[in-house]
């Protein structure tokens, strides 16, 4: 049975222009340049200089007032209406064009230089394998993982080498090849995992001694205990002192447990991190300033103005006359909400921006991490009156330059945690603590978790073990027991 209801909805809906303007305010000043050199490539009525709009009317109204009131009353009476209200479509509009203005850009970065695995491959020419092996070994190296580890079972690189390459190779015959691949530089490489890594490296030390047999026996036969560091066991099952065991595990702890690592640190290149805001203290006042180093001035081009001038008052108006009036107007649009959304997303930032500064002050009159306050999105969002996503959006990859150094804006945000007053602290301030307390302990007896509740309680935070554990973690400190030195 059909029926026909009358419903009101009320829906809000974002407009091209708004979801782009979101955009723009996750951009930081970093990435602001390039997307402003990519709209002024793909939109021609858009260029860099100051406006010289306002100048010009000045002087106009200075010159002749007269000559001004005329050409305005010129433009008053254009009706660009004549131009569209009859039948014929521009050629343009008949395009078809799958990509929106609104798609993220997924792009992904080619690199360039010598790959660690182009440096292994290099070495190869160097071994005595015959073609047969050397085919093997690319296929290996290929395999090898950014740290340098051979991931894969051989029976499923076996598998592989069949079915994609018609290669027919046994897991013996994979083994003695990844021999091979073990012996290139630096050593370490081509290792299954972390135990087989660190026995590569103590067998080809340079100098075989009584430490470097110790640190082998201890890797193949107590490696699990190793890890647990509790070298109490292993120097009771091996039936000798512990410091007759430190020299071993000293030679075991300089190894390098990620050998591909050490060929990239080299070819890595270095991002320099450039600050979206300024902040400086001038007697006790705080004065925020917006880096504008990649934001230069924009401005609509004098020639496309001058073009939909004349285009507007030609009596000429053939299909080729709409179309390119069509498109001047549709540019010079499009060049006026962009330098509009350029200054609102200024406008949003510093706004924003001054929020967080007033609501950490005391930090940015000291540059003293404990006087960091409690803060979450909500309370920027309520202060400045706007949506906690636009504030995220603001937040999100942007940096601001300090007296006392470069800080992340995510970094000022922080939950709260009470002391035995009531009183609501930030918990960067108890993790500054617990980091202070781990670096003065004893590194012979390092502090448990328990031990760091108890002292952070004694100081009137009131802080569970579970919570010590997150913090700990958070500041990337491993538990107690991995602490502990000899």
């Amino acid at each position: 049975m059909l029926k026909q209801t009358l419903q009101q909805k009320l829906q809000v809906k974002l407009s091209p222009q708004q979801i782009q303007l979101m955009k723009m305010l996750q951009i930081p000043t970093m990435e602001l340049d390039q997307r402003i050199k990519e709209e002024m490539e793909i939109n021609p009525a858009l260029e860099e200089g100051e406006d010289e709009r306002e100048e010009t009317d000045e002087e106009a109204t200075d010159n002749s007032e007269e000559e001004t009131d005329t050409e305005n009353s010129e433009d008053d009476a254009i009706d660009l209406s004549d131009y569209f209200d009859d039948d014929d479509i521009p050629d343009y509009k008949l395009k078809v064009n799958n990509h929106s203005s609104d798609d993220e850009e997924r792009d992904t970065p080619l690199g360039a230089g010598r790959t660690f695995q182009d440096i292994l491959f290099a070495q190869l020419g160097m071994t005595e394998l015959d073609e047969d092996q050397r085919i093997l070994a690319e296929y290996l190296i290929g395999n090898l993982d950014e740290n340098g580890y051979l991931r894969r079972e051989l029976a499923a690189v076996a598998n592989d080498l069949a079915f994609s390459m018609n290669i027919s190779a046994t897991v013996a015959d994979l083994e003695e090849v990844l021999s091979v691949v073990q012996e290139l530089d630096p050593p370490g490489v081509g290792a299954r995992d972390l135990r087989e890594c660190l026995l590569i490296q103590v067998k080809r030390a340079e100098v075989r001694s009584a430490d470097t047999v110790m640190a082998e026996r201890v890797l193949t036969k107590y490696f699990d205990e190793f890890t647990k560091k509790h070298y109490e066991k292993i120097a009771k099952r091996l039936d000798i002192e512990e410091e007759e065991l430190k020299p071993a595990i000293d030679l075991i702890l300089h190894l390098n447990p990620k050998p591909g690592n050490s060929m990239q640190e080299a070819a890595r290149t270095v991002q320099h991190v450039v600050p979206d805001f300024l902040l400086m203290v001038e007697d006790d006042e705080l004065k925020l300033t917006l880096n504008a180093r990649n934001a230069p001035e924009l401005r609509i081009s004098r020639e496309y103005r001058d073009m939909m001038q004349h285009y507007a008052k030609s009596k000429v108006k053939d299909a080729k006359e709409k179309e390119a009036l069509l498109f001047v107007k549709q540019k010079i649009d499009s060049a006026k909400w962009f330098i509009d959304a350029i200054r609102q997303r200024n406008d949003t930032l510093l706004y924003c921006m001054q929020a967080i500064v007033d609501y950490q002050k005391e930090f940015f009159l000291s540059g003293d991490e404990t006087k960091l306050k409690p803060m979450i999105l909500k309370d920027i969002a309520d202060m400045v009156r706007m949506d906690i996503s636009t504030i995220s959006r603001v937040a999100n990859s942007k940096h601001i330059q300090t007296p006392y150094g470069t800080y992340l804006l995510k970094y000022f945000f922080s939950e709260s945690l009470s002391t035995d007053d009531g009183e609501e602290v930030s918990s960067r301030e108890v993790k500054q603590i617990l980091k202070d307390a781990i670096e003065g302990e004893h590194k012979r007896k390092p502090l448990t978790d328990e031990k760091l509740m108890e002292l952070l309680n004694e100081k009137g935070y009131n802080i569970a073990r579970r919570t010590v554990a997150k913090y700990r973690e958070q500041l990337g400190i491993p538990v107690a027991r991995l602490r502990k030195e000899w």
